[in-house]
């Protein structure tokens, strides 16, 4: 799994506003919850490298800031873990907890 990492705000703004050009998909997990943990463990498992949406981690313990600006910024509730997938500077597509699946967020129609 090629991880790109999360850790600030104005990452998080910039690639809200590269979605523009090419959607992303940002995972946010929690280090120190057992869902979490098998919720990324399957995600990379199934992540097919070849897609080209980029996926970005955030540790959400670390950087409780920026998940609230997600939430914020593209209205969509905090939970741990989820995944969103933003194109166009929204989120058109989420999944929390044991319902994140990498198959279902490739297959988004973009």
């Amino acid at each position: 799994m090629n991880w790109f990492s999360l850790e600030d705000i104005s990452t998080l703004e910039s690639i809200i506003d590269s979605s523009n050009v090419t959607p992303i998909a940002i995972f946010k997990h929690s280090t120190r919850c057992n869902i979490s943990i098998m919720a990324k463990d399957r995600f990379e498992r199934k992540w097919n490298n070849a897609n080209t949406i980029k996926v970005y981690y955030l540790d959400l313990l670390a950087h409780r800031d920026v998940s609230n600006a997600i939430a914020e910024k593209l209205n969509i509730e905090h939970q741990s873990p989820q995944v969103l997938l933003v194109s166009h500077k929204k989120c058109i597509y989420y999944a929390n907890h044991t319902l994140i699946n990498a198959d279902e967020l490739a297959a988004q129609k973009l």
